[in-house]
């Protein structure tokens, strides 16, 4: 069930609707801070290169399936919805990308409520459910009636908004809001004893070397452990971006822990795979696979799963950020490392 708040919350950025009379789009507008010398629009089965002027100005037509789409910088992306007609200014500051886009012209109410939206969802961390259900229900309650309240806030004062967009909002929202209702009582349970300041359950395996790490012998840093399996595709996909942060910390104090629940007799493609990826960090085999006592601690039934701890074994976040999430990094900066 990991990540379905991520998908409801932005369902409707891959909606699309009928096209318009206007054949086209027109983008214009300036990006500053940057040594860009172009922009993509990416849509589905679509992706339009933007050349950028010397002072990074641009104007272009583009021909779309109405509905929303990524403006990507090459690394991260902000959201647009593009209709066919629109004639819209787009102003965006690279050092503050992609939150830092302004729209105007025609199509800027709806680019501003979903820019509103998103920034939303971000503060309140909407994807990381765990923080909900881990509440007692008069707690739990009380924020969803605030998240309720404000999601319905953003869509009330967005005057002249698309009405295709309007009415799947509305649904989303709903729809998110049955989610946490209908999964409270069952999540509830499962979270309980893992929140934030409890002290973590302990690991004790063997490394690639036949070398026992234990959670304890880690103790004065801090830990991000990254529970993952060799058969596992959504496992494998995070490996670069977990290399990349490995690399990026190296030398801070934290340690970063992958914790293979493959089979004990797969053992030697484990070891395989550690070699040809060149996997880094610390790398252990849980001895039991899904039966481990650190799994069955955490009630991980799905991987990866992603669990950030404190220098004092205490938990920070029992289902923490994926390497491939920017929010990570921004989790790390805070961090005494």
């Amino acid at each position: 069930m990991r990540r379905i708040v991520l998908i409801l919350v932005v369902a409707t950025l891959f909606a699309c609707s009928k096209k318009s009379d206007n054949p086209y789009v027109t983008l214009k507008g300036n990006i500053k801070n940057s040594e860009l010398d172009s922009i993509s629009i990416l849509g589905k089965n679509f992706r339009k290169v933007i050349k950028l002027n010397e002072d990074g100005s641009f104007k272009d037509t583009l021909k779309v399936t109405d509905g929303f789409h990524g403006l990507s910088d090459g690394r991260q992306q902000a959201y647009l919805y593009l209709k066919n007609g629109y004639d819209m200014e787009i102003q965006i500051d690279m050092n503050a990308f992609p939150e830092a886009v302004v729209f105007e012209g025609e199509g800027a109410v709806t680019n501003n409520y979903m820019a509103s939206k998103l920034e939303f969802i971000k503060k309140e961390e909407l994807t990381d459910y765990a923080q909900f259900f881990r509440l007692e229900k008069d707690a739990f309650e009380a924020r969803i009636a605030g998240v309720k309240k404000n999601l319905d806030s953003l869509l009330m004062n967005a005057k002249g908004l698309d009405q295709k967009v309007y009415k799947t909002e509305v649904e989303m929202n709903e729809k998110l809001i049955i989610f946490f209702e209908s999964n409270y009582e069952t999540e509830h349970q499962n979270y309980v004893g893992l929140n934030k300041g409890d002290p973590s359950p302990i690991f004790n395996y063997q490394d690639q070397f036949g070398k026992n790490v234990s959670l304890t012998d880690l103790k004065g840093k801090y830990v991000y452990i990254d529970v993952w399996a060799t058969w596992c595709s959504p496992c494998i996909k995070q490996i670069p971006y977990l290399k990349e942060i490995d690399e990026a910390y190296k030398g801070k104090n934290i340690a970063f822990v992958s914790l293979s629940i493959d089979k004990m007799e797969h053992k030697d493609k484990w070891l395989k795979m550690i070699e040809d990826k060149d996997l880094r960090g610390i790398q252990i085999m849980a001895d039991k696979g899904w039966d481990s006592d650190f799994l069955r601690a955490y009630n991980i039934t799905g991987i990866p799963r992603f669990i950030l701890i404190d220098p004092k074994g205490n938990i920070i976040n029992s289902d923490a950020p994926s390497p491939s999430d920017p929010y990570l990094k921004e989790v790390l900066s805070t961090l005494s490392l």
